[in-house]
Order: structure tokens, then C-alpha cells, then sequence
């Protein structure tokens, strides 16, 4: 008879909750970093509150945004009214919370979009070099040489007013810095031993760059969109500012304090309330891409 003491093999069970636990540990340990940063913590702290304001936002505002009342035209903040009301005697506090959906709407998107774009072109530029580089480092100096703004507006103006077409142009714009930060990755990577000896197995530059190239870069490419984020807060408020963005009667804060405007002088809340949201939100950005900075680098160790 034949007596093993082996390693007890893990059941495909076992297993999946041994992942789970782990992915939990990692995740515990994540936001204990974030949470030991004070601006880190109170940035994460205001984009979950969008999120959960955008998400809930049926329940959290008192009023229909959309709904017109004369009557309670540029009524200051009160009781009833926490941040008054504006031109038409549309509650500003039921626009500013539907309005975080448009804003959330425009971040999301021109994130999902402009990171992976901005990542193919790079790592392609910084790994296969030569005329490949060339062409496409050209093109993005030739996007980055203008101020993002102001290229935006041109695209917009050439697509037309609405939300996507700003969605569009804002990715058009946003795209050239995390190609030149993921190109300036995959310089540093491409003669590196594992990846010599990577390709002394056999395998292709596809899945060199699939493999190995692009997880390395993720960290330094998710801290940049993270950064980002604000300046394309700013720049969706811009358009909107300038009636390129969500059209009227929409709440989108830009279009907020455009319409405004007219009003500042005597019913500072018009304005004063939608730019504090844009400015909040921004800081919170900021102070979030500065934490995973810190977090996910490990050159700022």
C-alpha cells in the first residue's frame, strides 16, 4: 500500500475562490494606498460621487430639469430652490445633477476611445521604428502643434453641433500625448533581454507588442487618460460655452453658464454654481490621476 503526501490538488472551486480572494486582497490594498494620500482620497472620493449622482440622478433631483416656470424666473437660493433657479425658473441644482451625466457621458467615451487609439499608434511608432516612426510621429506633431481647444472647435464646426460630434472631436484631439508617451514606453522596452529573447522563440511582432509591449505601457497610458480627464471636462465645457456641444434645453454645464451669462451681474448663481462644478470635478480629476501617478508607477517609489 502506497501512501502519498503530496500537495492536495485544488478543486476547479477552490481555485476560483483562491482568485477571488486574492483580486479582493489586491483591491483592499489599492484603496488603502489611495486612501493614505489626502488629496488622492478626497479626488476618488468626488468622482464616485458623480458616478453615484449620475447613476441615481432620477431620484436625487427634486424638479424636472427640463421644465419651464416663469413664475420662479432667477429666483435666488433657497429652501425650495437650494441653488436657485435661472432664466426660464428651471432649477439649477436638478440641471447640475442630470447635467454630470452629459459630462460623465463625454469623459467615458472619449476614454475608452482615445486610449486605445493613442496606445496602437505609439507602440506600432516605438517598436517597428524607421519610415513606420516617421509617418507617425509627423501626423502627431502636426495635432499637437495646435492648441486643443481650438482644434476641437474645428472639428466640431466641420461635423456640426451635438454631443458625439463633440464626443468625436475631442478624441481627435486628445490623442497624440499618450501616443508620444506610449511610443516613448515602447523605445525603452523594445531592446530589452526578455523581449530579445522573446523573439529568439519565434514569436511575431504582433504578439510581442500584444504580449509583453502593451500590458507594460497600460500603467503610464490609464495615469495619463486619468489626467486627461479634466482637460476634457474643460473642453466639452468649452463647446458647450459656445453652442457647439449638447443643444438647448439640455443641462450640460458649459451651455449652463452660456445662457447665463446675460444674468451674472445681478443673479450670480447662474453662473457661480455650474463653473464651481466644472472646477470641482476637474480638481477631483486632477488629484485622482496624481494618486494612481504615485500608485501604478513604480519610478515615482
Amino acid at each position: 500500500m502506497t501512501v502519498s503526501f503530496g500537495t492536495p490538488q485544488l478543486t476547479a472551486a477552490d481555485e476560483r475562490s483562491l482568485r477571488f480572494k486574492r483580486a479582493g486582497l489586491r483591491a483592499v490594498g489599492f484603496i488603502g494606498k489611495m486612501a493614505r494620500n489626502p488629496l488622492t482620497a478626497i479626488g476618488g472620493g468626488i468622482v464616485f460621487l458623480l458616478l453615484l449622482v449620475a447613476i441615481f440622478a432620477p431620484w436625487i433631483a427634486p424638479f424636472n430639469p427640463l421644465v419651464q416656470d416663469l413664475n420662479n424666473a432667477l429666483t435666488a437660493p433657497n429652501a425650495i430652490h437650494w441653488f436657485g433657479t435661472d432664466e426660464f425658473g428651471r432649477d439649477i441644482f436638478s440641471r447640475l445633477v442630470y447635467g454630470s451625466r452629459i459630462t460623465l457621458y463625454i469623459v467615458l467615451l472619449v476614454s475608452i476611445t482615445v486610449g486605445p487609439l493613442g496606445l496602437l499608434l505609439g507602440v506600432t511608432a516605438g517598436y517597428f521604428g524607421g519610415k513606420v516612426d516617421m509617418v507617425l510621429m509627423r501626423v502627431t506633431d502636426i495635432f499637437i502643434s495646435f492648441p486643443s481647444l481650438v482644434l476641437a472647435l474645428a472639428f466640431v464646426a466641420a461635423l456640426g453641433p451635438g454631443l458625439e460630434h463633440v464626443v468625436i472631436a475631442i478624441t481627435l484631439t486628445a490623442w497624440p500625448p499618450i501616443a508620444r508617451l506610449a511610443r516613448a514606453e515602447t523605445l525603452s522596452l523594445r531592446q530589452a533581454d526578455f523581449i530579445s529573447a522573446v523573439r529568439l522563440q519565434g514569436a511575431s511582432p504582433v504578439r510581442v507588442l500584444w504580449r509583453h509591449i502593451v500590458p507594460l505601457c497600460m500603467p503610464s497610458v490609464i495615469i495619463r487618460i486619468t489626467m486627461n480627464m479634466a482637460g476634457i471636462i474643460l473642453t466639452a465645457a468649452g463647446l458647450g460655452f459656445l453652442g457647439l456641444g449638447a443643444q438647448p434645453p439640455e443641462p450640460e454645464w458649459g451651455a449652463m453658464i452660456s445662457s447665463g451669462r446675460t444674468y451674472m451681474m445681478e443673479c450670480w448663481w447662474v453662473v457661480t454654481i455650474p463653473g464651481l462644478a466644472i472646477l470641482i470635478n476637474s480638481l477631483a480629476f486632477n488629484f485622482l490621476g496624481d494618486g494612481l501617478r504615485d500608485i501604478l508607477d513604480p519610478r515615482s517609489e
